[in-house]
């Protein structure tokens, strides 16, 4: 969590040991699982294992932290999630942030969930915030393995440089189009929710329309567990969304100020002790973790995440002209797509089939795997409903052995589809258009995803431009 600006006594609002009236929603998939600390502790034994092997910390431009994102990209990408990579430049570096997204749910109704991934540069931070992280990670895969079809399409954030300013977050918020951001009904952050003298804070951001924060407080009347709400202001990463009008929510179990009296009556604390005495210091270690803390918030996550994954917030109809791939041409960059960083360029090394701008994938003459990946829903009263595309290809390959591929594929209900597979053997340098019916998924979100692999020798190029999903 980025160190405060404020005095302590500003930080906390009003206290409540019965929450409000809850906005009704509509019941979840099935309940929520109940989540395993183990398996979080675990994480944060990783963690602390990456911080320990690179210079004691995790902090934003460090190994440790490039090595941290690494390891939950792989928990990630194994588990199904397509994930992308965000690098931006910081007063310490280079940095990164990285994106999940669950294949499914209707890509214009989306549920973010996100913690900050960096520590300090003096410790390994595994309170703050591997906490949030490990729980937010133990809750994505524990949704993968669910087999759930949420309603809403699913996204999970591992901020970097939080703690310079929140600008991971910030970052990522300024790379969305108006529309995408519109798309995202509602944003939980998930920071410091292990302090070894725990308080259970909710914040208190509460804009019309958003019940998140009133569920969170149910949830943990519901549980007999006293709360309280906080205004964290911007102190962590949801104020990036909230910034924007997104409603946000989380929850947070304190740092440097301390307990006073009346909370360690109700939390069985340390009155005159802070919430966490190792806050941005080396002591925040896997020892620095209330497990019970950890535990409950956890599973709070989980309550959230399957609870909103499946509210309704309405359907949106197909735009004009029955294209639903947004940036269909690539013209406005990556936006809208995730998969590989550069990807998608307006380099005059090989042309566009329109405009400037197309994606290029391959090229490398070097073992690579890149992708790119756009979800869209089919609509249930679509009589129409077809995939289309122009490529091209070149390739320093000779001879009939196939050696580099790009499939291209559709991911419905977490089951891929190689709808067609180009490869350095036939390949043509003048642009073609294919064509892939889709009407099989009618009223499903659908991912559309191209994959490419290249060997360790001689590149091919695999350039896609003019996408479409028209439907009518």
């Amino acid at each position: 969590m980025k160190r405060s600006l404020l005095a302590p006594a500003l930080l906390v609002a009003a206290t409540a040991l019965v929450a409000p009236g809850s906005q009704a929603a509509p019941a979840p998939l099935a309940p929520a699982p109940d989540i395993s600390v183990t398996s979080v502790q675990a994480h944060l034994n990783q963690l602390q294992s990456i911080a320990t092997a690179n210079g004691g910390n995790r902090a934003a431009g460090r190994p440790g932290y490039l090595a941290s994102l690494n390891w939950v990209k792989g928990k990630l990408d194994a588990a199904g999630y397509t994930t992308s990579v965000q690098t931006f430049s910081t007063s310490a570096g280079s940095t990164y942030n990285l994106v999940a997204d669950w294949p499914g749910g209707d890509p214009n109704h989306v549920v973010m969930t996100g913690a900050h991934l960096d520590s300090v540069s003096v410790g390994p931070g595994i309170n703050d915030n591997g906490t949030g992280s490990a729980g937010i990670l133990e809750n994505a895969l524990a949704f993968a393995a669910s087999g759930v079809t949420p309603r809403n399409h699913i996204r999970f954030g591992f901020w970097g440089a939080e703690e310079l300013g929140l600008l991971g977050s910030k970052h990522y918020m300024s790379t969305l189009s108006t529309a995408e951001k519109d798309k995202i009904e509602l944003y939980l952050n998930f920071d410091m929710i292990g302090s070894p003298n725990p308080g259970y804070f909710v914040y208190d951001d509460n804009p019309a329309g958003n019940g998140a924060r009133d569920d969170l407080t149910s949830y943990f009347t519901s549980k007999g567990i006293p709360w309280e709400y906080i205004d964290v202001q911007g102190r962590s990463d949801h104020a990036a969304f909230r910034s924007y009008g997104i409603p946000t929510s989380g929850t947070f179990t304190g740092a440097e100020t301390t307990m006073t009296s009346a909370q360690a009556q109700k939390w069985g604390g340390q009155s005159g002790r802070a919430f966490d005495p190792c806050y941005h210091s080396s002591c925040d270690t896997t020892a620095n973790v209330n497990a019970t803390a950890l535990d409950r918030n956890i599973d709070a996550i989980a309550f959230m995440l399957w609870k909103y994954a499946d509210v309704d917030y309405g359907t949106t109809p197909p735009p004009a002209g029955g294209n639903v791939l947004l940036n269909p041409g690539f013209e406005s960059g990556a936006a809208s797509w995730g998969g590989t960083t550069g990807a998608i360029t307006s380099s005059t090394s090989k042309p566009a089939h329109g405009g400037s701008w197309k994606a290029w994938l391959g090229g490398n003459g070097s073992t690579s795997t890149e992708s790119l990946t756009q979800t869209v829903t089919i609509p249930s009263s679509a009589t129409t409903a077809n995939l289309s595309y122009w490529i091209r290809t070149d390739t320093a390959e000779t001879g009939s052995t196939v050696y580099d591929t790009m499939k291209v594929q559709v991911i419905v209900g977490g089951v891929t589809t190689t709808l067609r597979t180009f490869s350095n053997v036939g390949t043509s340098s003048t642009y073609t258009q294919f064509t892939h019916s889709l009407l099989a998924h009618q009223g499903k979100a659908v991912t559309v995803k191209l994959l490419m692999n290249e060997d360790s020798s001689l590149q091919t190029s695999f350039v896609v431009d003019d996408t479409a999903v028209s439907v009518s």
